[in-house]
């Protein structure tokens, strides 16, 4: 199992941080290169099930999720299903003194045997960049919208 985290600090309250993390259709603010869509239910509720594209122009990969605990305003638990990702991702937003924090777990189960285990030890360091970018850039459309 490859487990990643990454925990960012914002300057703006829980429901504003949790808002936009759980837009499903504006996460590619957010997450780079990336368009999310909801394809069952209402993207609120267990069992809704989400497809994101992740990549430039028409080279990158689906993500199949479904919503497997949702617990608004503080946590958000999806099950990659697909054929490349498989495992959990997790939003949480932790409540602070005048701000927020916001954490990103990713629990992965590498594709493709050792060799997957091989390339997601190596990608580890880029992957990491990629969530910690990805959270600051949320924390700057989150602190935006606290402005106004």
């Amino acid at each position: 199992m490859f487990e990643i985290s990454v925990r960012t600090p914002v300057v703006a309250p829980v429901d504003q941080v949790w808002g936009v993390a759980t837009d499903w259709a504006r996460q590619g603010d957010w997450v780079p290169g990336t368009v999310v869509r909801v394809v069952r239910g209402d993207g609120r509720s267990v069992g809704s099930r989400l497809l994101a594209f992740t990549g430039l122009y028409d080279i990158g990969f689906v993500d199949h999720l479904e919503i497997v605990e949702w617990e608004p305003p503080r946590r958000c638990v999806v099950r990659h299903t697909g054929r490349l990702l498989r495992g959990t991702g997790e939003f949480a937003v932790e409540p602070g003194d005048g701000c927020s924090t916001f954490v990103w777990i990713e629990r992965l189960q590498p594709p493709f045997g050792p060799v997957g285990r091989l390339a997601l030890a190596l990608l580890r360091p880029a992957v990491g960049l990629g969530l910690r970018a990805a959270g600051r850039k949320l924390a700057a459309v989150c602190e935006r919208r606290a402005i106004r």
